[in-house]
């Protein structure tokens, strides 16, 4: 799923409306009802609403959902701003419509107000759309931060009132702060980063059936990856296939007290399909690999730490889980590098080895896949300021030294090197614990042995990563949940994405 600007939001609006043919102000009864639905089917358990509603369409949407909510026995009362500025054509409709009903209260919004809800009241944001080109200052911060002081439930039509939806605002004072925003047709960025994320709360993403033709036609360097997308990605097994035609995959890593690192990345290999599986690990691990995991071929590396790394050609790499920063380990790793010129999987110590000089860089193999988290990051390409800005720096880096970047955070972010960037959104905090990356790389390992395009690879990777960690906390909490529990449950995900693709047929 691509994601738009503001602006390109607003065409994709304005085409929708010329080539329907649809009027605008269907258009925003088509979304109120969307949003309405929503609300009536989940929060049947809290009866009264304060709708804030702005001059622009947003506000038109909030008066909208109003009328349609009391409708549905809602009790609403409706806050609209006293501003000098003209409500929109379609905001002043949806206004006389509200206006005409009996029962309904309509008051004028006043910032310095103590307005006072029971704990059964929604507040519900319409002030400002994705039109906002500015933060918001005076009467209506406020009122915001007086909004955000609230204990009660808080909801956002579209996008949180004072957050912009392409980048980060250096003032994030005057943002409202959403326990759940309800948003059209596609997301925005700003819900993707934690520095604005946050202010989002629960993305719930409503369909209103905007042009599919304006969507296939209209570029975007920025993607969500979802359903379909995977869908398009995944290729079944194939049941006249043998181990050989899923391919050759080996996990380098290890060390005396972190060969756990290295179990998890080869139970994730071997897990996920790979035709033949091997881990390169010292010989301290030995007992430890083959006891757990028995399936895999171990090679011998070193005695306490990797000091010989010697690859067979037709084998997919993935290093670094518990490698070490051993000066023998480093300069056996850097060696492997120099010689090495197919596509690899690099996470973990093989990313700190690099590191440490920037020339080391350049040894990284074309197409080949890194997985930092911003620590590791940083200091392979230097600080930024913020997230955003760690992000055009990784579209930087990818296209200068050609390789896919798998950028881990909360959404993680898949960098190509020519430039695009997909969003991930499954996975929760659950992930939140040492071991989780190993699985990662694992998985990555596995799945470009089995001969998908780095692309492909990292899609449904860090897909496939994050939606059996979603299981797993389902059925553990995200508290308790481990590293393995993820690993135990690929199969369910494998057995959704397979009953899928047979519906596809």
């Amino acid at each position: 799923m691509k994601i738009f600007t503001a602006e390109q939001i607003r065409s994709w609006d304005q085409f929708t409306i010329s080539q329907e043919p649809v009027s605008s102000i269907q258009l925003m009864e088509r979304a109120s009802m969307a949003v309405a639905h929503w609300i009536s089917e989940h929060c049947k358990n809290h009866k009264k609403l304060a709708v804030f509603c702005g001059n622009g369409n947003n506000g038109g949407d909030g008066l909208a959902v109003a009328r349609l909510l009391y409708l549905k026995g809602f009790d609403v009362d409706v806050f609209v701003s006293d501003s000098k500025r003209k409500f929109s054509e379609d905001a002043s409709v949806n206004l006389k419509r509200l206006r005409d009903l009996s029962g309904i209260s309509v008051r004028k919004l006043d910032p310095k107000e103590q307005y006072n809800f029971d704990d059964k009241t929604i507040i519900i944001d319409a002030l400002f759309g994705t039109g906002l080109s500015r933060p918001l200052e005076g009467e209506y911060k406020m009122l915001v931060e007086q909004l955000n002081s609230k204990r009660n439930i808080k909801l956002s039509i579209d996008i949180p009132s004072g957050l912009s939806a392409d980048e980060m605002d250096d003032n994030d004072s005057g943002i409202f702060k959403a326990d759940y925003t309800l948003t059209f047709q596609c997301w925005k960025r700003t819900f993707l980063h934690p520095e604005t994320g946050k202010y989002a709360g629960k993305v719930i993403l409503l369909d209103i059936d905007l042009s599919k033709i304006y969507a296939d036609a209209t570029d975007s360097d920025y993607s969500v990856i979802d359903d379909q997308l995977v869908g398009q990605i995944f290729s079944p097994r194939q049941e006249f296939s043998h181990k050989g035609t899923y391919g050759k995959a080996v996990i380098i890593g290890g060390s005396y007290g972190k060969i756990g690192a290295a179990v998890l990345a080869t139970r994730s290999a071997l897990k996920t399909g790979a035709g033949l599986t091997f881990t390169l690990a010292p010989e301290c691990g030995y007992n430890i690999l083959q006891t757990l995991c028995p399936e895999a071929m171990f090679i011998k590396g070193g005695e306490q730490f990797i000091t010989n790394l010697e690859i067979d050609k037709d084998i997919t790499c993935g290093a670094g889980p518990g490698l070490g920063t051993h000066s023998s380990t480093e300069k056996s790793f850097l060696s492997f590098l120099k010689k090495h010129s197919q596509p690899l999987v690099l996470d973990a110590d093989a990313l700190n080895i690099i590191s440490k000089d920037q020339k080391n860089l350049k040894l990284i193999p074309k197409k080949s896949i890194i997985t930092p988290h911003p620590k590791e990051f940083e200091r392979l390409f230097g600080s930024t300021d913020n997230s955003f800005k760690r992000l055009e720096l990784a579209r930087k880096k990818a296209k200068e030294f050609g390789l896919y970047i798998v950028l881990k955070d909360h959404h993680t972010q898949v960098i190509t090197p020519e430039g695009k960037v997909f969003y991930n959104i499954t996975g929760n905090a659950g992930l939140a614990k040492g071991g989780s990356g190993d699985i990662l790389t694992g998985i990555l390992t596995s799945l470009l042995a089995q001969k998908y395009s780095e692309e492909e690879t990292c899609i449904l990777g860090v897909w496939l990563h994050g939606r059996a960690a979603d299981i797993a906390s389902e059925k553990h909490s995200k508290e308790s949940m481990l590293p393995t529990d993820v690993i135990d449950a690929f199969g369910c995900v494998f057995e959704e994405l397979n009953r899928k693709s047979e519906r596809n047929l």
